[in-house]
Formats: C-alpha cells, structure tokens, sequence
C-alpha cells in the first residue's frame, strides 16, 4: 500500500488525519455515495474466494488459493490500474460467504468473486448482484465468457459466418461453458443451435439423470432444457455438422479426439481452453480439418484469457462508479476487443488482441463506462474522451509506478 499524497513534516497529520479527517467523515455521513469521491474506495475491489475451485488445482483451501489471488491483484494494478485486495474466506458455506461479502460491501467499490466451485458460484453471484449496489463479478464465469465471445466474435468474422446460423458445442458444463452459453444467446446466438456435453455425455431432454441435475444444478437444468433443439444423444452426433467447438473442460492431451473435429462443418472454429493442457493440440485440431484454433495458452496463438476482459471491464466500471456489471456491458468489452484487432488485422491466427497490447486496454474500459451511463447503472456521468484519459492515466501510471518501485 503506497499512500498517494506527500508527507512532509508532523503537520502533515493534522490535516490528513486527525483533527482535519474529521471534515470528510461528516461529509460522508451526511451522503454517503461522496465515499467514492473522498476514500480510495472507488478503485479498490476485494477479491473473494473460499479456495474450493483454483485454477487446475481443485479445492486447496483459502491458505493455498492466497497465492493465486495475489496473482489477480497484481494483473488488476498492472493492466487496469484497479487496486484489488484478496481475501481468501476459511469457510465453504455459500450463505456465509454471501454474508460477510454484505458486510465488506462498505469498504470496496467492487467484488470479484475468484475460483468457488460449481453450481455454488451461480448461487452466490445471483445473491450478491440482486443485494449489493456495487458491481458484483466472478471472473470464472463472466471473464471466461467474455473473452470467449470476443474470440468468437473475431473467427467468426475472418471465416464469414454469422452467430445466429453457427451450431456450436460446449463441451464441460462447469461455470465457464455455463456462462458462456448464456452470454452467446444474449449476444445473438440461439440457445436451440447450442449442444452442452458433460462427463456423462449430451444433455437433452429425457436423459436418465434429468431430475438429479434438476435438483443438483438448476443452471444447468435451465440449458438442458433449452438447447439441443434436435434432441441428439450421443457426442459423435452432436460433432456433425458442427462449427464451433468451445471446450473449458478437463486438461489434454485427448480429452477431445480428433476425430471427432473432423466431422466438424468446414471452416471450424476450436476453442480448447483447459490449462496448462488444452483438452486436444491445436496442431491436431488443424489437421483433423478445423481452420481457427484458440487454447488459453500464451505459447500459441489466438490466446482466449480472461484477462483481457475483467482489468479493463472493472477499470470502466470503476471509473463511473456502477452499481453492478450487466451482461450488455461485457458484450461491449468483447466488441471493442474485436474493434481493435480489426484495426490490426484480423486473420487466422489474430483473432483476438494480445495481453501485451496494452493500449486496448483504455479503450475497453471507456466504452465499458460508457454503456453504464447509456443503461442507467451509473453514479456519476462522463464523455467517452474522460472516460479514455482517465483509464488510459490510470492504466500508464500503475505501470510506472511498478517499473519504478522494481
């Protein structure tokens, strides 16, 4: 923690603390929103986790999920200027957690919620945005799908084909695909073209375990319902005719077949996005016959990584001061994505901006501010230029400041 203001002599105290702070208490009292404009309140984020879902590491408990959490901190500073604080809860019980993120909510200007296992995280997220006015945001499902949105909406572009005539797998039905599928369907993709397949195969209507899922998970009892138009059982047969492929399910090699890719539509799109192994090699999935190829890994190209999405979605969100993230803002983000890599060049193997282009990131962040405004959901109202500078500056100095400090 670095203070923001000089300390130069004893003196200095009177007035940032007391007897001089006590004027801005007042103020605060009296409104309490003007803690956005006088605290360091409107950049700070908590990010909350319970450790049961880490990265590839499954449930390794608070003490051992603090790392990784540190980790997000450090992307939130230095690709969005956003101050994340972590916090790693010693208890797994969705009413406690969703209790003592209410009582945090005065502290913070907003909530990442971080590796909770499935269906629990759905659960936790619909509480928390329902009561809380700050945004509420779990990067596994609303991050993950927003950077696969934008990496969807680039292939589609370079192969000409539009989102609501696509069929499209989902393949692992945990948080990331679940949200996924629910933000397609917002963006234009129609939930009957979609097919979801979990471990134990093609979820339609009438599978033996319906009423477990029903009363097990009831996110994706809503999807079972509602996709696989043409009822198809079996995975050879869903693959037919297929022309996306999104698969956030178990690490490879060979958790997919290329074979499999192989009875995919012509010009297909594979996005393999298990860590550190995506479920099938690009190379493989390319000679199987697939023309776009994304994984989650920065060694290969077309990296589909959701940090693209939320430093620089919680730096606009931030910078309007937004009582929640709606799905119509991360849309937003994703098309600027695809905005900026137009501009570069979109093609097979570009797709989607890199991490390292780092001037995509005001440009997101403004226009993710700028659809707040548009939707209502704002506490204070800018231009798209302010909201740029602001993010743009933000953004600069927190790179600054940390190359300085090294």
């Amino acid at each position: 923690m670095i203070p923001k203001v000089p300390v130069n002599s004893i003196d200095d105290f009177s007035i940032l603390y007391t007897p001089g702070v006590a004027a801005v208490s007042r103020a605060i009292n009296k409104d309490k929103n003007l803690s956005f404009q006088y605290t360091y309140r409107w950049n700070a984020i908590a990010i909350v986790t319970d450790g049961t879902r880490v990265l590839g590491l499954g449930n390794v408990g608070p003490e051992a999920a603090m790392p990784v959490m540190e980790g997000k901190s450090l992307l939130f500073k230095y690709l969005g200027g956003v101050d994340a604080i972590p916090i790693t809860l010693g208890t797994t019980d969705a009413e406690k957690i969703i209790d003592t993120v209410k009582i945090l909510e005065p502290s913070f200007g907003g909530i990442n919620l971080e590796d909770i296992e499935s269906p629990k995280c759905f659960y936790i997220l619909d509480k928390l945005k329902e009561e809380l006015q700050i945004p509420v945001w779990h990067d596994d499902q609303q991050g993950t799908a927003g950077a696969t949105l934008a990496g969807l909406m680039g292939a589609l572009e370079v192969v000409g084909k539009k989102a609501n005539d696509i069929k499209v797998i989902l393949f692992g039905t945990g948080a990331a695909n679940i949200a996924t599928a629910r933000l397609l369907n917002k963006y234009g993709v129609p939930y009957k073209n979609m097919i979801l397949i979990d471990s134990s195969g093609v979820l339609y209507k009438g599978r033996n375990d319906e009423d477990a899922i029903k009363e097990e998970n009831v996110w994706k009892y809503e999807l079972l319902k509602e996709t696989n138009k043409e009822k198809i059982t079996t995975i050879e047969k869903a693959f037919e005719g297929a022309d996306v492929l999104i698969a956030a399910s178990k690490p490879g090699p060979g958790t997919i077949d290329s074979s499999l890719i192989s009875k995919m539509n012509k010009d297909a799109i594979v996005f393999a996005l298990a860590n550190p192994v995506p479920e099938i090699w690009p190379e493989e999935a390319k000679k199987a016959g697939a023309r776009i190829v994304g994984t989650g890994r920065s060694d290969f190209p077309n990296q589909i990584n959701n940090s693209l999405i939320f430093p620089a979605v919680f730096r606009g969100a931030l910078d309007v001061r937004a009582k929640t993230i709606s799905d119509e803002m991360v849309i937003e983000a994703a098309r600027e994505l695809v905005a900026f890599a137009r501009e570069k060049g979109l093609n097979d193997e570009y797709i989607i901006p890199k991490m390292t282009e780092w001037e995509v990131f005001p440009r997101v962040a403004a226009t993710v501010g700028l659809k707040a405004i548009q939707l209502g959901l704002s506490r204070i109202t800018l231009s798209y230029d302010e909201l740029y500078t602001n993010a743009k500056s933000m953004i600069e100095n927190a790179r600054k400041q940390m190359k300085m400090l090294a």
